[in-house]
């Protein structure tokens, strides 16, 4: 049969191992003059590149991210940019704060309302402008939005997470140093470490994975599995060096094959609730890879319980168990469920009929209908 035709979507530049953090100035510096950096909430935790920016000459405005993205923060952070006139913008941050900065990136040159480039909610038109150079340093191991072309961006009015989209939001580059997630609070390790397990679990079941994806991910799978154990016994630089593979891998994949049933669900949750983005998608991981096993045969059949055997094989138990197992560890280690992220149960439907719509839905081995989802989302609970 051979290898199907596929296409590659990367960043400019990726750069992966400790200390290559230290590098980011001086390649952000060669392409701006003046620079918009977006951190987390505590701004000292970006001092460093901030300082090392100004000592090369840059002139340096900053702007925090205390929350996941909505249109309100996007729409503040655009006016910093401009204001600042700002020729590049950097993500030092979490998932959150690298997806807020590829926004701004994309929506500072460009001359529509942020409603209207977003997609299933918005005018989802392609941006009008290139957008600017962006850099990211992520500093959680989960999301892989530092290689990814689309901003996820949370609608209060519409009670909706949806992305803004285009080709030419890939990164100028990717500076992924794990050093950056040594001692990450317990809950974000878990959250962000199950989110990065799934990011390589669904490309890989895709009916959109190619040769490429699926070579990253037969890697990542085991790998992440194996890794985060770990970090919830103990602090392990190995461990976090392993997991930031692991999500710069899931990074790469979901932008080359799609993800699926759990993100395509995770969206309009995440706009009904205040839970993290990974506490979602770990908690919802479980029951909807067993929805995915009623239902396919042949090759994804084969792969789906590969999956179970890498399961089994980092944390024990039966290979026929193994999406109970996995739900079981994540439940004993503090993931909360979804009645705990406040989601009320009787609009579940309307969650599931949401999610028929959604890009990463499309990416799901097959078309799993409303009541298979609001099981699978009642199993989560």
């Amino acid at each position: 049969m051979g290898i199907k035709p596929f296409a590659l979507h990367l960043p400019e530049q990726i750069r992966f191992g400790r200390g290559i953090a230290g590098e980011a100035a001086d390649a952000i510096a060669a392409a701006a003059t003046g620079v918009l950096v977006i951190h987390g909430a505590h701004s000292a935790r970006a001092g460093w590149l901030v300082e090392g920016l100004k000592e090369r000459g840059v002139a340096v405005a900053t702007f925090a991210c205390p929350r996941e993205p909505d249109v309100p923060l996007v729409e503040a952070a655009v006016a910093t940019g401009r204001q600042a006139q700002a020729q590049a913008i950097t993500g030092l941050g979490g998932g959150a704060v690298i997806d807020l900065a590829k926004a701004v990136a994309g929506l500072v040159p460009a001359k529509g309302s942020v409603m209207d480039y977003l997609e299933v909610v918005g005018g989802g038109r392609a941006l009008d402008a290139p957008p600017m150079p962006f850099f990211a340093l992520p500093t959680t191991a989960g999301t892989g939005a530092e290689v990814t072309a689309n901003a996820v961006i949370d609608v209060p009015d519409a009670q909706r997470k949806v992305s803004l989209r285009d080709p030419r939001l890939l990164p100028r580059g990717a500076f992924v140093d794990p050093a950056l997630t040594d001692h990450c609070p317990r809950s974000v390790t878990l959250a962000s470490g199950l989110d990065a397990i799934t990011q390589v679990i669904e490309p890989f079941l895709s009916g959109r994975a190619n040769a490429f994806t699926d070579t990253v991910c037969r890697d990542a799978v085991p790998r992440g599995l194996a890794a985060l154990p770990r970090l919830m016994g103990a602090e392990d630089s190995a461990a976090r060096d392993e997991m930031a593979w692991v999500s710069l891998c899931g990074g790469l994949a979901l932008a080359n094959a799609k993800l699926g049933a759990v993100h395509g669900l995770a969206g309009p949750l995440g706009g009904v609730c205040t839970a993290p983005h990974g506490a979602i998608a770990g908690a919802l991981l479980p029951p909807v890879l067993k929805a995915n096993e009623a239902r396919v045969d042949g090759e994804v059949a084969r792969r789906l319980q590969a999956v179970k055997h890498w399961i089994a094989a980092a944390l024990g138990g039966v290979e026929t168990d193994a999406l109970d197992t996995l739900a079981d560890w994540a439940r004993g280690q503090g993931l909360p469920g979804l009645a705990a992220a406040g989601v009320d149960r009787d609009a579940l439907p309307a969650i599931a009929r949401a999610a028929a719509g959604s890009s990463s839905m499309q990416g799901n081995p097959v078309v799993l209908p409303a009541d298979d989802l609001v099981a699978a989302m009642e199993a989560a609970w």
